[in-house]
């Protein structure tokens, strides 16, 4: 039955209700599937090209992204919001590249060409062919292709690939990398290479362009067509053809001089983009906490159109990869959750720092630049939280969370907020793994990585808007808030731990898996050297008194200037041999000798 009530009560009542509305109203402080949807329909859609690093569409994410969290009440952590850096996203032949060989001149790109990884130098002086450029010495494999020639400050003359063409197990395999062979050249005291296929290991005799992977091994190498080295080769009766053959039929080393003498500059030119991260921050609620910070993250960048060497796993497919779930799921989640805290009063007694970075794709470029010049004191950072790929959540409601081991009692904080009679978790300990809260943690911060795993869309054009999970998502947002609320209201602070690495985030390519049992820094934040990011207890490097953040700049005498030379380094080692490795520690120069 309906119940009439008095017109003066309601009168009276008003103000109270008033008073009552306005006191519970907090706006709409729940993340709902249709933000989410709206943030990775966006960030994931045509216009956007596939947010590569440095391009328009990674622009416009940058500026969706500040603008969204400006509109829920947060502030630039510094200037506008945006961190801008540069990032090398081109590289090309420049105007000084030039090859004469008796007098007789040659043509760039239709001739020779500079490899990526050659030094912008030239060289006039006489050639030695030295076969496939080996210089191998193991239990079972032997062959020196410099022993018996001198090629002390000449060029020499090198075939790429190996002797067992056809053979993709083949122990030459680990070898035979142009760039690991230029830089054993270097090492033998040459001053220059020349690099040749021979019909065998390519038919076309075809330059491939240049790409961004090689750092300089600091001499020139020049890419020639067989017509070339095939006069070079003139005055010995050879040929490239016929030296391809006798080394793969004899698996012996065939070097000698070529009594000539060639000219040779090389010219590469590495174009810069710019770029940026997001940084903004939600001030803490406290006001003796307010200075100590949690921050939510996700990366906005992907791989734009794929093409070779972008990380696309359609390798035959030009078009447009939009990231979806790889991280517009990430971000989106990150947006979500900061408006959920910006309109939930007595949420936050640290201050909410929302980072979004740019560069993950090509090696975690925009975390490593942030922790290098974060504006902030990092040891007030209590937690990372990351979220990358949480688009996904499967009908078995599998999430995967790392990092639960960087700090005492973290992994009992998920837990007590996770009910997981309906989401089963799978937890890592450790803190490194493959996106951005690998750069924090290397900086002694506690770290969360949220993840509901890979599947075949992955790094293809098919990672799109509908096929994410997005009640899947409101789930998974309600466990990280409730985590940070926790990690950002708490009085008592969180002590690191260090956990990690996995023993597979460093694979090398050649020889038994030989390891000093560091995490290196990946993304070549120091020049002329390789830093230690992480030195593992117990493993080779930490046993002979390596620290984290020592600067690897020789090993065993022979330089050290990034991730490239450190990998072909260790690949010439073998387990229970002792080196010495010589570091900068806080700018002096230190030697340690680790046995393998």
């Amino acid at each position: 039955m309906k119940k009439n009530v008095p017109f003066n009560f309601v009168v009276r009542s008003f103000p109270i209700l008033v008073f009552l509305f306005l006191f519970t109203y907090k706006g709409n402080s729940q993340v709902t599937v249709k933000e989410l949807q709206g943030h990775i329909k966006y960030l994931s859609s045509d216009a956007l090209l596939g947010r590569l690093t440095g391009s328009p569409g990674d622009s416009l994410a940058a500026e969706y992204i500040k603008n969204k969290l400006a509109s829920y009440g947060l502030k630039p952590l510094s200037g506008d919001g945006l961190q801008r850096y540069k990032v090398t996203k081109r590289v090309v032949a420049g105007k000084s590249n030039s090859l004469a060989v008796n007098g007789t001149n040659y043509s760039p790109d239709k001739d020779f060409m500079p490899s990526s990884f050659s030094s912008n130098t030239g060289l006039n002086s006489d050639v030695v062919f030295a076969g496939y450029g080996f210089n191998i010495n193991g239990d079972s494999l032997k062959w020196n292709d410099y022993s018996g020639v001198d090629v002390k400050g000449k060029w020499v003359l090198i075939l790429r690939g190996d002797p067992e063409p056809e053979n993709n197990n083949s122990p030459y395999v680990s070898f035979s990398a142009d760039r690991d062979k230029a830089l054993l050249a270097k090492d033998m005291g040459a001053a220059g290479v020349l690099m040749v296929s021979g019909p065998l290991f390519d038919p076309q005799d075809a330059f491939e362009s240049l790409n961004l992977e090689g750092y300089s091994v600091d001499i020139p190498v020049l890419k020639i067509k067989r017509e070339i080295a095939d006069g070079i080769l003139s005055k010995t009766e050879n040929t490239v053809a016929s030296l391809e053959k006798k080394l793969i039929d004899t698996k012996k080393p065939c070097s000698f001089a070529a009594n000539v003498s060639v000219n040779g500059n090389a010219e590469i030119v590495r174009e810069l983009a710019n770029t940026r991260n997001v940084e903004m921050v939600l001030p803490g609620e406290d006001p003796k906490l307010k200075d100590e910070y949690i921050i939510l993250a996700g990366h906005f960048d992907h791989l734009g159109m794929g093409g070779p060497g972008s990380g696309s796993r359609a390798l035959d497919t030009i078009g447009i990869h939009h990231g979806a779930d790889d991280n517009a799921s990430g971000v989106a989640m990150m947006l979500e959750l900061a408006e959920k805290f910006a309109k939930t009063k007595r949420s936050h007694k640290r201050s909410i720092i929302c980072l979004s970075f740019s560069g993950e794709e090509e090696g975690l470029l925009g975390s490593k630049y942030f922790v290098s010049d974060p504006g902030i004191d990092l040891s007030r950072v209590n937690v990372m939280i990351n979220m990358d790929m949480v688009g996904r959540l499967n009908e078995a409601n599998n999430l995967q969370i790392g990092g639960v081991g960087t700090a005492a009692g973290l992994k009992d904080i998920v837990y007590a907020h996770t009910d997981t009679s309906i989401i089963k978790l799978t937890l890592s300990e450790e803190g490194y793994g493959p996106s951005d809260h690998s750069s924090f943690y290397g900086k002694n911060i506690p770290v969360l990585f949220y993840f509901t795993g890979a599947h075949m869309d992955y790094h293809t054009p098919t990672d799109t808007w509908e096929k994410i999970n997005y009640k899947g998502m409101v789930e998974i947002s309600d466990l990280i808030f409730n985590v940070a609320r926790d990690l950002a209201s708490e009085d008592s602070r969180l002590i690191f731990k260090e956990a990690g690495p996995k023993a597979e985030s460093v694979k090398y390519r050649r020889g038994k898996g030989v390891t000093l049992g560091i995490m290196p820094d990946f993304a070549g934040v120091v020049k002329n050297g390789l830093r230690a990011d992480f030195v593992t207890p117990g493993k080779p490097a930490a046993l002979g008194g390596m620290q984290k953040g020592d600067i690897i700049t020789f090993i065993d005498g022979k330089p050290v200037n990034n991730i490239q030379d450190y990998m072909f380094r260790m690949g010439q080692l073998k387990h229970g041999q002792t080196i010495s490795v010589e570091v900068l520690r806080a700018d002096k120069k230190v030697v340690l000798l680790i046995q393998l």
